[in-house]
């Protein structure tokens, strides 16, 4: 695997059966890239963003982690999972113009030092903003490269000074019906809001695990997580939970919200494994947007070098 890091480089997402997303969004998926790259838009981008704006970000680090190229950003604003704006590839897009991700505050709860509600500028003033260029892979089959732009998540949770009782993290999104039309009705039928995802301890202090602010050097647009969302790049796309309002330090392992909905498809751990498949479908290979033919899935998302060891003696086939 490929790592570089320079500080002087300049700034430059499951479904259940019974909803389970039509095959013709595996054809959309990979022909969105070029048809972006020919026209310069994606669908509607004008409704979009009618309400949002991009912001550009001081970043002070690169790091790249992947040969291969960054998925263009129309598609990577355009072709997204977020149902609490629709469950359509392009309804958060068309969807999410009119959510406020200003003013914001995150709510830390639980086995720590320094409990409290905290207003979003406090929470990223002391943290040097570096670009991540992630593999990022989804249930559902297919994949992108995204350049991430946030902070390791580790920097944050060491200021609010967690316990010996801290044995998970635990992390909640935003509850607003009036401006996530997804959250108007329990869907699918049984999915509870508001979402709610969690990892184990040594999992959220990884150098890897990062809390994004942005992507592409400009901040987040609201359909990909804005303002802040967490990326962890060897699991799956849906453990990326979206628009934090709370982390919560908890001795016992959560119940997340997909965990909760389908067990037999959504473990807690949910890293990439090719052995193991989803019910509906292998997880052996994934489908880059863009490309046409599909490529074998790699263990861990090609990152088991630097996270293999977290799960050494666990039966990974069980334990998915």
């Amino acid at each position: 695997m490929l790592i570089r890091k320079n500080a002087e480089i300049p700034l430059s997402e499951i479904t259940p059966k019974r909803v389970y997303l039509r095959r013709r969004e595996f054809l959309q998926a990979a022909g969105i890239a070029a048809a972006a790259t020919l026209s310069g838009a994606l669908g509607s981008e004008e409704e979009s963003e009618a309400a949002q704006v991009r912001q550009k970000l001081p970043i002070g680090r690169r790091m790249v982690t992947t040969t291969d190229s960054p998925t263009p950003l129309d598609a990577v604003t355009t072709y997204n999972n977020f149902y609490e704006f629709g469950t359509n590839k392009d309804d958060p897009a068309r969807n999410a113009g009119g959510f406020k991700p200003r003013p914001w505050s995150v709510a830390v709860e639980g086995e720590c030092a320094k409990p409290g509600t905290y207003d979003l500028d406090d929470i990223l003033k002391p943290h040097p903003l570096e670009e991540r260029v992630y593999r990022m892979r989804c249930v559902e089959g297919w994949s992108m490269v995204i350049p991430w732009v946030g902070f390791p998540l580790h920097d944050l949770l060491r200021r609010f000074e967690p316990n010996g009782n801290a044995a998970f993290v635990e992390f909640t999104t935003v509850l607003r019906p009036q401006e996530m039309v997804g959250q108007r009705r329990r869907f699918p039928e049984v999915l509870r809001w508001p979402y709610r995802e969690g990892l184990r301890m040594d999992e959220a202090m990884h150098p890897l695990t990062i809390l994004a602010i942005g992507l592409y050097g400009e901040t987040l647009l609201n359909q990909n997580g804005a303002p802040l969302r967490l990326v962890v790049p060897w699991k799956y796309g849906f453990k990326g939970i979206k628009s934090i309002v709370k982390i919560a330090f908890v001795r016992k392992q959560p119940v997340t919200t997909w965990m909760e909905n389908w067990p037999e498809a959504y473990g807690f751990y949910s890293n990439v494994n090719p052995s193991v498949g989803h019910p509906n479908h292998g997880q052996a290979r994934e489908r880059r947007i863009g490309e046409f033919f599909a490529r074998p899935t790699l263990m861990f998302n090609g990152y088991a070098d630097q996270v293999a060891s977290m799960y050494a003696g666990m039966d990974l086939r069980r334990l998915y």
